[in-house]
Protein backbone atom coordinates (compact mmCIF):
# COMPACT_ATOMS: atom_id res chain seq x y z
CA UNK A 1 0.00 0.00 0.00
CA UNK A 2 1.35 3.49 -0.98
CA UNK A 3 2.00 5.19 2.15
CA UNK A 4 0.13 8.13 2.51
CA UNK A 5 1.86 10.83 4.24
CA UNK A 6 -0.08 14.25 6.21
CA UNK A 7 0.26 17.59 4.36
CA UNK A 8 -0.26 20.97 6.53
CA UNK A 9 -2.19 23.31 4.18
CA UNK A 10 -3.76 26.55 4.72
CA UNK A 11 -6.84 28.39 2.97
CA UNK A 12 -8.06 31.60 2.84
CA UNK A 13 -11.77 32.57 3.71
CA UNK A 14 -13.48 35.63 4.54
CA UNK A 15 -10.21 37.09 4.91
CA UNK A 16 -9.15 34.72 7.34
CA UNK A 17 -6.27 31.88 7.19
CA UNK A 18 -7.32 28.63 8.36
CA UNK A 19 -4.94 26.07 8.92
CA UNK A 20 -6.09 22.13 7.54
CA UNK A 21 -4.09 18.87 7.73
CA UNK A 22 -4.60 16.38 5.00
CA UNK A 23 -4.04 12.66 4.18
CA UNK A 24 -5.37 10.05 1.82
CA UNK A 25 -6.37 9.71 -2.23
CA UNK A 26 -7.95 12.77 -3.52
CA UNK A 27 -10.70 11.11 -5.09
CA UNK A 28 -11.26 9.02 -1.89
CA UNK A 29 -14.90 9.23 0.56
CA UNK A 30 -13.73 12.20 2.70
CA UNK A 31 -14.56 12.66 5.91
CA UNK A 32 -14.23 16.08 7.90
CA UNK A 33 -12.90 16.12 11.27
CA UNK A 34 -13.77 18.63 13.47
CA UNK A 35 -11.95 18.98 16.37
CA UNK A 36 -13.42 20.60 19.77
CA UNK A 37 -12.29 22.75 23.02
CA UNK A 38 -9.69 23.38 24.05
CA UNK A 39 -7.54 21.75 21.48
CA UNK A 40 -6.83 21.78 17.27
CA UNK A 41 -6.67 19.42 14.21
CA UNK A 42 -3.30 18.28 16.48
CA UNK A 43 -6.22 15.37 18.15
CA UNK A 44 -5.86 13.67 15.22
CA UNK A 45 -2.56 13.13 14.62
CA UNK A 46 -3.14 9.45 15.87
CA UNK A 47 -6.19 8.90 13.73
CA UNK A 48 -5.02 10.31 10.64
CA UNK A 49 -2.35 7.61 9.29
CA UNK A 50 -4.56 4.83 10.38
CA UNK A 51 -7.48 6.18 7.90
CA UNK A 52 -5.61 7.37 5.13
CA UNK A 53 -5.44 4.72 3.03
CA UNK A 54 -8.81 3.93 2.19
CA UNK A 55 -10.41 7.58 2.91
CA UNK A 56 -9.50 11.44 2.51
CA UNK A 57 -9.29 12.65 6.13
CA UNK A 58 -9.47 16.78 6.02
CA UNK A 59 -8.74 18.32 9.51
CA UNK A 60 -9.36 22.10 10.01
CA UNK A 61 -8.41 24.60 12.79
CA UNK A 62 -11.31 26.78 13.66
CA UNK A 63 -10.48 30.08 13.78
CA UNK A 64 -9.46 30.99 16.76
CA UNK A 65 -7.61 27.39 17.34
CA UNK A 66 -4.61 25.85 16.24
CA UNK A 67 -2.68 27.26 13.98
CA UNK A 68 -5.53 28.93 12.81
CA UNK A 69 -5.95 32.96 12.51
CA UNK A 70 -6.92 34.30 15.72
CA UNK A 71 -8.41 37.73 15.44
CA UNK A 72 -9.15 39.06 18.86
CA UNK A 73 -13.09 39.23 19.93
CA UNK A 74 -12.89 42.86 19.45
CA UNK A 75 -12.10 42.32 15.92
CA UNK A 76 -14.61 38.81 14.88
CA UNK A 77 -17.87 38.26 16.65
CA UNK A 78 -17.30 34.65 17.84
CA UNK A 79 -19.84 32.51 18.57
CA UNK A 80 -21.51 29.03 17.02
CA UNK A 81 -23.01 30.11 14.42
CA UNK A 82 -20.08 32.19 13.19
CA UNK A 83 -17.28 28.97 13.00
CA UNK A 84 -20.26 26.89 11.28
CA UNK A 85 -20.10 29.02 8.30
CA UNK A 86 -16.76 29.82 7.95
CA UNK A 87 -16.60 25.93 8.18
CA UNK A 88 -18.99 25.56 5.18
CA UNK A 89 -17.35 27.74 3.62
CA UNK A 90 -14.23 26.25 3.98
CA UNK A 91 -15.65 23.09 2.81
CA UNK A 92 -16.49 24.99 -0.47
CA UNK A 93 -13.14 26.26 -0.67
CA UNK A 94 -11.67 22.57 -0.71
CA UNK A 95 -14.57 21.61 -3.04
CA UNK A 96 -15.95 19.20 -0.67
CA UNK A 97 -19.35 18.25 -2.15
CA UNK A 98 -20.02 15.14 0.12
CA UNK A 99 -18.35 14.13 2.68
CA UNK A 100 -18.86 12.28 6.24
CA UNK A 101 -18.62 14.22 9.18
CA UNK A 102 -16.20 12.97 12.34
CA UNK A 103 -17.03 15.71 15.20
CA UNK A 104 -15.99 15.87 19.13
CA UNK A 105 -16.74 18.29 21.91
CA UNK A 106 -17.25 21.88 20.02
CA UNK A 107 -16.86 20.59 16.33
CA UNK A 108 -20.23 18.32 17.51
CA UNK A 109 -22.57 21.85 17.25
CA UNK A 110 -20.41 22.77 14.44
CA UNK A 111 -20.86 20.15 12.58
CA UNK A 112 -24.75 19.86 12.95
CA UNK A 113 -25.10 23.14 12.41
CA UNK A 114 -23.71 22.81 8.70
CA UNK A 115 -25.85 19.60 8.83
CA UNK A 116 -28.90 21.68 9.23
CA UNK A 117 -27.78 23.82 6.24
CA UNK A 118 -26.89 21.28 3.67
CA UNK A 119 -28.37 18.11 4.52
CA UNK A 120 -27.76 17.09 1.51
CA UNK A 121 -23.95 16.95 1.65
CA UNK A 122 -22.97 14.57 4.70
CA UNK A 123 -23.26 11.43 3.89
CA UNK A 124 -22.26 9.74 7.93
CA UNK A 125 -21.81 11.28 11.34
CA UNK A 126 -19.25 9.64 13.38
CA UNK A 127 -19.54 11.54 16.99
CA UNK A 128 -16.59 11.05 19.64
CA UNK A 129 -18.08 12.69 22.62
CA UNK A 130 -19.78 15.11 20.67
CA UNK A 131 -23.41 15.95 22.10
CA UNK A 132 -26.70 16.73 20.52
CA UNK A 133 -29.08 15.56 24.05
CA UNK A 134 -29.49 17.39 27.35
CA UNK A 135 -28.94 14.43 28.69
CA UNK A 136 -25.47 14.22 27.48
CA UNK A 137 -24.30 17.32 29.64
CA UNK A 138 -22.26 16.13 33.20
CA UNK A 139 -23.87 18.35 35.95
CA UNK A 140 -20.61 18.94 37.81
CA UNK A 141 -18.29 20.02 34.62
CA UNK A 142 -21.41 22.27 33.30
CA UNK A 143 -21.92 24.08 36.52
CA UNK A 144 -19.58 26.48 36.13
CA UNK A 145 -20.50 27.17 32.21
CA UNK A 146 -24.28 27.41 32.68
CA UNK A 147 -23.93 30.29 35.44
CA UNK A 148 -21.59 32.13 32.40
CA UNK A 149 -24.37 31.32 30.40
CA UNK A 150 -26.87 32.73 32.18
CA UNK A 151 -24.78 36.06 33.33
CA UNK A 152 -21.27 36.88 31.86
CA UNK A 153 -19.67 38.81 34.49
CA UNK A 154 -15.71 39.06 36.72
CA UNK A 155 -17.49 36.54 39.06
CA UNK A 156 -18.54 33.59 36.69
CA UNK A 157 -15.67 34.27 34.11
CA UNK A 158 -13.11 33.72 36.50
CA UNK A 159 -13.93 29.44 37.16
CA UNK A 160 -14.35 29.43 33.30
CA UNK A 161 -10.74 30.47 32.60
CA UNK A 162 -9.64 28.21 34.94
CA UNK A 163 -10.53 25.38 32.45
CA UNK A 164 -8.05 26.60 30.34
CA UNK A 165 -5.39 26.46 32.47
CA UNK A 166 -2.35 23.56 31.96
CA UNK A 167 -4.01 22.15 35.02
CA UNK A 168 -7.34 22.66 34.08
CA UNK A 169 -6.88 21.12 30.46
CA UNK A 170 -5.25 18.19 32.32
CA UNK A 171 -7.30 17.40 33.66
CA UNK A 172 -9.49 16.99 31.15
CA UNK A 173 -7.25 14.75 29.49
CA UNK A 174 -7.50 12.30 32.51
CA UNK A 175 -10.35 12.10 34.01
CA UNK A 176 -12.48 8.93 33.68
CA UNK A 177 -9.42 7.25 32.21
CA UNK A 178 -8.67 3.75 34.07
CA UNK A 179 -5.41 3.19 35.68
CA UNK A 180 -4.47 0.87 32.97
CA UNK A 181 -4.75 3.69 30.00
CA UNK A 182 -3.09 6.32 31.85
CA UNK A 183 1.13 5.52 30.44
CA UNK A 184 -0.73 6.03 27.01
CA UNK A 185 -1.78 9.89 27.64
CA UNK A 186 0.86 11.66 26.00
CA UNK A 187 1.47 15.52 28.21
CA UNK A 188 2.59 16.59 24.88
CA UNK A 189 -0.90 17.01 24.11
CA UNK A 190 -2.09 19.25 26.81
CA UNK A 191 1.01 21.20 26.86
CA UNK A 192 0.71 21.84 23.16
CA UNK A 193 -3.37 23.00 24.24
CA UNK A 194 -2.01 25.09 26.88
CA UNK A 195 0.19 26.87 25.35
CA UNK A 196 -1.94 27.94 22.39
CA UNK A 197 -4.79 28.73 24.83
CA UNK A 198 -2.39 31.16 26.81
CA UNK A 199 -1.74 33.76 23.77
CA UNK A 200 -2.76 37.01 23.59
CA UNK A 201 -6.08 37.73 22.84
CA UNK A 202 -7.46 34.05 23.90
CA UNK A 203 -9.19 35.25 26.91
CA UNK A 204 -11.95 37.05 24.77
CA UNK A 205 -12.09 34.24 22.01
CA UNK A 206 -12.53 31.76 24.45
CA UNK A 207 -14.99 33.30 27.10
CA UNK A 208 -17.52 34.92 23.94
CA UNK A 209 -17.71 30.78 22.85
CA UNK A 210 -18.46 29.63 26.30
CA UNK A 211 -21.12 32.34 26.81
CA UNK A 212 -22.32 31.58 23.60
CA UNK A 213 -22.87 27.69 24.10
CA UNK A 214 -26.54 28.26 25.01
CA UNK A 215 -27.00 29.11 21.76
CA UNK A 216 -26.40 25.07 20.64
CA UNK A 217 -29.01 24.23 23.59
CA UNK A 218 -31.70 25.82 21.76
CA UNK A 219 -30.61 24.13 18.43
CA UNK A 220 -30.26 20.24 19.86
CA UNK A 221 -34.37 19.89 18.85
CA UNK A 222 -33.87 20.77 15.35
CA UNK A 223 -30.43 18.85 15.30
CA UNK A 224 -32.62 15.82 16.75
CA UNK A 225 -35.35 16.59 14.41
CA UNK A 226 -32.69 15.89 11.30
CA UNK A 227 -31.79 13.16 13.03
CA UNK A 228 -35.13 11.74 12.72
CA UNK A 229 -36.23 12.92 8.91
CA UNK A 230 -32.80 11.96 7.84
CA UNK A 231 -31.98 8.91 9.70
CA UNK A 232 -28.26 9.53 9.10
CA UNK A 233 -25.75 6.55 9.41
CA UNK A 234 -24.77 7.11 13.03
CA UNK A 235 -21.92 5.68 14.93
CA UNK A 236 -20.98 6.95 18.72
CA UNK A 237 -17.72 6.33 19.81
CA UNK A 238 -17.61 7.81 23.14
CA UNK A 239 -15.28 7.64 26.30
CA UNK A 240 -17.35 5.78 29.00
CA UNK A 241 -15.47 8.25 31.54
CA UNK A 242 -16.00 11.40 30.05
CA UNK A 243 -17.72 13.93 32.62
CA UNK A 244 -18.58 16.78 30.31
CA UNK A 245 -20.48 14.89 27.85
CA UNK A 246 -21.79 11.90 30.21
CA UNK A 247 -22.57 8.32 28.03
CA UNK A 248 -26.10 9.25 28.31
CA UNK A 249 -25.77 11.33 25.63
CA UNK A 250 -24.26 8.85 23.55
CA UNK A 251 -27.07 6.65 24.20
CA UNK A 252 -29.83 8.90 23.44
CA UNK A 253 -28.85 9.09 19.70
CA UNK A 254 -30.86 5.51 19.35
CA UNK A 255 -34.09 7.62 20.60
CA UNK A 256 -34.23 9.40 16.96
CA UNK A 257 -31.90 6.75 15.04
CA UNK A 258 -32.36 3.33 15.68
CA UNK A 259 -29.92 1.71 13.86
CA UNK A 260 -27.18 4.17 15.60
CA UNK A 261 -24.01 1.62 16.13
CA UNK A 262 -22.93 3.00 19.97
CA UNK A 263 -19.34 1.93 21.60
CA UNK A 264 -18.76 2.94 24.97
CA UNK A 265 -15.04 2.65 25.27
CA UNK A 266 -12.82 2.66 28.59
CA UNK A 267 -11.44 6.22 28.44
CA UNK A 268 -12.53 9.83 28.60
CA UNK A 269 -13.21 12.81 26.75
CA UNK A 270 -10.52 12.68 24.41
CA UNK A 271 -10.77 8.83 23.48
CA UNK A 272 -8.01 9.04 21.25
CA UNK A 273 -4.98 9.83 23.06
CA UNK A 274 -5.71 6.20 24.34
CA UNK A 275 -8.08 4.61 22.10
CA UNK A 276 -6.97 5.64 18.27
CA UNK A 277 -6.41 2.21 16.91
CA UNK A 278 -10.05 0.72 18.56
CA UNK A 279 -11.44 3.73 16.97
CA UNK A 280 -10.24 3.87 13.57
CA UNK A 281 -11.11 0.24 13.10
CA UNK A 282 -14.74 1.04 14.25
CA UNK A 283 -14.73 4.00 11.92
CA UNK A 284 -13.40 1.67 8.81
CA UNK A 285 -15.91 -0.94 9.50
CA UNK A 286 -18.82 1.36 9.34
CA UNK A 287 -17.97 3.71 6.68
CA UNK A 288 -17.26 0.55 4.83
CA UNK A 289 -20.51 -1.17 5.52
CA UNK A 290 -23.01 2.06 5.51
CA UNK A 291 -21.24 4.27 3.25
CA UNK A 292 -17.74 3.55 1.41
CA UNK A 293 -17.89 5.33 -1.99
CA UNK A 294 -20.68 8.03 -1.29
CA UNK A 295 -18.59 10.42 -0.03
CA UNK A 296 -16.29 11.45 -3.24
CA UNK A 297 -13.85 14.47 -3.13
CA UNK A 298 -14.16 16.66 -6.53
CA UNK A 299 -10.71 18.14 -6.17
Amino acid sequence: MTEQRIHHRTVVVRGHELFYREAGPADAPVLLLLHGFPTSSYMFRDLIPRLAGRYRLIAPDHLGFGHSAAPPAEEFAYNFAGLAQLTAEFTKALRLDRFALYVQDYGAPIGLRLALAHPERITAVVTQNGNAYEEGLGAEAWAPVLALIADRNPETEAPVRAIRSVEGIRRQYETGVPAEYRSLLNPDAWHHDATLMAREGQDGIQLALIADYGSNFALYPAFQEWFRTSQVPLLAVWGAGDEVFVPAGAEAFRRDLPDAEIHLLPTGHFALETHAPRIAELIDGFLARRVAGAAVSTR
